[in-house]
């Protein structure tokens, strides 16, 4: 039983260790967004530090809920990463070993994910073509012409995985109305 405890214990520490490692970085979060307004002739995002406080403190929210994703209002996208699940070692009885780590997810791959949404949105109709279980959203947010602030915050997971939250002003997403 002890070396379960030391094994847990471990794990705890890697996990707070890697929350420092995958902290939002303002400017690579601008750089991410920018880059698919820029396509759209939407003007550059800025940086706000009281959307970061309330996207943080979302995320931490989530954390605290068991990482299940629910939104806290318009005006917010969400991204989860599922914990890394490997195996390098097996117990006396012969079964794998999994360990859950953090990924390596960073500001670009959480924007690219919901910028990917670009591929089903129809400019001329203003309508989402998205396959089952996928959506527009996201990208319009991302591009919506009126908003002129982002900030985001990310939390780490008793199981490894992550929430990342991203708050906008003033939301977009307006029934009827093209993001640009």
């Amino acid at each position: 039983m002890k070396s379960k405890k030391v094994i847990f214990t471990s794990a705890l520490l890697l996990s707070s260790l890697s929350i420092q490692a995958g902290d939002v970085v303002p400017a690579d979060m601008l750089a991410a967004h920018n880059s698919y307004r820029a396509a759209t002739g939407s003007p550059a995002l800025k940086w706000s530090d009281n959307l970061q406080t309330k996207a943080q403190n979302w995320a931490d929210n989530l954390k605290a809920q068991g990482c299940s994703l629910s939104h806290s209002g318009p005006g917010e996208n969400l991204y989860y990463a599922s914990a890394k699940k490997s195996a390098t070692s097996k117990d006396s009885s012969g079964n794998w070993i999994f360990e859950l780590s953090v990924q390596a997810i960073d500001d670009k791959t959480v924007t690219d994910s919901w910028g990917s949404e670009n591929q089903w949105f129809d400019y001329s109709n203003n309508e989402c073509n998205a396959p089952a279980g996928k959506s527009c959203g996201h990208y319009t947010q991302v591009v919506w012409k009126s908003t002129t602030e982002v900030g985001c915050g990310n939390a780490v997971c008793g199981d490894s995985s992550q929430v990342w939250v991203c708050n906008y002003a003033p939301a977009g997403n307006v029934s009827g109305q093209k993001p640009y």
